[in-house]
């Protein structure tokens, strides 16, 4: 029996796992430290996360007292400013082969191949259509790309990296160890990493991309650092990088959810590569499923060591786990995801945990416009970006995720009673919206205020 069936219908809490909520801290001293802002460990994130192991279950009046000192951290870091972004997502591929539990946004790639006579719900991106895409949303107005896909065989780094993999797998057994096949074998070539950037950033548009997953996949069969990898794309056209893949950064729940992913300690390697070499990055949790307050306890701790070490993470991202068409429902691993009392207090402890990390992000694709604008008031400032395309969430399940206008963000932020901000994807750039009517963008390249959809 492999870790997936005995995992089956197991309930959350009654995982095996080794590392368990459970403290000798109490939640009183642990939320008495959060209020002085002194630094928080593992057990006082755990006694915050869970509002006192002393007690089963969410205490509801300590949960409150958990988010007003969220709240308050907020405004005394960054006032009563909310921002957000004019983006657009382009992800290139749904192929990848690597089998995540929690994602239904992957294709098998088999299913890419020029061969395959079966039906194929994904799609595959060139370089010129990626360009072509991104270059429509500058012209709106939009001045950040978000590129986020699947590990398709054929993505190579570039031309000598292509060279390298064709060497490797002239044997079947190595061409199915590197997850290498040539483009002429789909329908669709992807290109190479570098074509993408190089496509993309072409417009105008400030490019977010290449996760360390795909940073490893842009390394695969050879003795690169990610150092250099990093350094390549950079110099073609790469501008920051996502913090994604990072799902829980603890090895015993990676190996239940992803097991065919990158370990905890490779990923925190990648993302201290792209520091050094200039980028900056964003960090993520994606919560919920099979992990505990514990885990993300423990994953808060390596995001600030990092933040602490590299000083490049803009903004820290929790991502409530969506269930519903996902593996994990379907092996009956989980039977729902986070509730919003965990949503609420998984912000607010990000807040006071991560004291290192000015920014945290309210995600309206996860949590819905309501829950969404209740999570700027449990310690979140930002609210994502316009999103002129999303397709990981709703391919999950999510009732959430296309558009975003600006007349929206900023009627929204108001009616919280807080500061509508357009922003830069580093923050650096800030722009009040004032009153008038059918505000757009203005950062951007071509961005003149219009909006970017009539």
């Amino acid at each position: 029996m492999d870790a997936f069936e005995a995992s089956a219908n197991v309930p959350r809490e009654e995982f095996a796992f080794d590392h368990r909520p459970e403290t000798d801290q109490s939640f009183e001293n642990a939320l008495a430290k959060a209020r002085a802002g002194d630094r928080l460990d593992i057990d006082d994130g755990i006694e915050l996360l869970t509002t006192g192991t002393d007690t089963e279950g969410i205490d509801l009046q300590r949960k409150e007292r958990v988010l007003e000192a969220a709240d308050r951290r907020r405004a005394e870091v960054v006032g009563e400013e909310v921002t957000f972004v004019a983006n657009i997502n382009n992800n290139v591929t749904t192929a990848c082969n690597v089998g995540c539990l929690f994602c239904n946004f992957k294709d098998a790639a088999q299913r890419f191949e020029a061969d395959y006579e079966g039906e194929n719900a994904g799609f595959t991106k060139t370089p010129a259509e990626s360009r072509d895409i991104v270059s429509d949303a500058v012209d709106r107005g939009v001045y950040e790309v978000t590129s986020v896909s699947g590990l398709h065989p054929a993505f190579a780094l570039d031309e000598e990296h292509r060279e390298i993999l064709e060497a490797k797998t002239e044997s079947l057994a190595e061409a199915g160890e590197l997850n290498y096949k040539p483009p002429a074998a789909y329908e669709t070539n992807p290109g190479t990493y570098v074509e993408q950037m190089e496509a993309m950033s072409a417009t105008g548009a400030h490019v977010h991309s290449m996760t360390p997953e795909e940073a490893y996949h842009a390394r695969r069969g050879t003795d690169w650092s990610y150092e250099e990898v990093f350094e390549r794309l950079k110099d073609a056209g790469l501008d920051s990088v996502p913090g994604t893949a990072a799902e829980i950064l603890v090895d015993e729940v990676r190996e239940l959810i992803c097991p065919g992913k990158v370990g905890a300690d490779e990923w925190v390697e990648a993302m201290e590569a792209a520091a050094s070499v200039g980028l900056d990055t964003t960090a993520t949790i994606m919560y919920g499923h099979v992990d505990n307050e514990a885990h993300r306890a423990m994953h808060l701790d390596r995001i600030r060591d990092l933040q602490d070490e590299t000083d490049a993470i803009t903004e820290f991202v929790p991502l409530s786990f969506i269930h519903h068409d996902t593996p994990l429902k379907e092996r009956g691993m989980v039977e729902d995801g986070a509730t919003t009392d965990e949503d609420e207090l998984m912000i607010a402890v990000s807040r006071l945990y991560l004291d290192n990390v000015d920014h945290i992000q309210s995600s309206w694709v996860k949590y819905g416009d309501t829950q969404g604008l209740k999570m700027l008031n449990c310690g979140a400032d930002d609210f994502m970006g316009t999103i002129l395309s999303e397709e990981i969430t709703k391919r999950a399940g999510g009732d959430y995720g296309e558009f975003r206008s600006f007349q929206e963000y900023a009627d929204m932020i108001r009616s919280i009673g807080r500061v509508p901000v357009e922003r830069s994807t580093d923050y650096e750039q800030r722009r009040v919206i004032d009153d008038e009517a059918d505000v757009g963008p203005k950062l951007g390249p071509n961005a003149d205020g219009t909006p970017l959809l009539r």
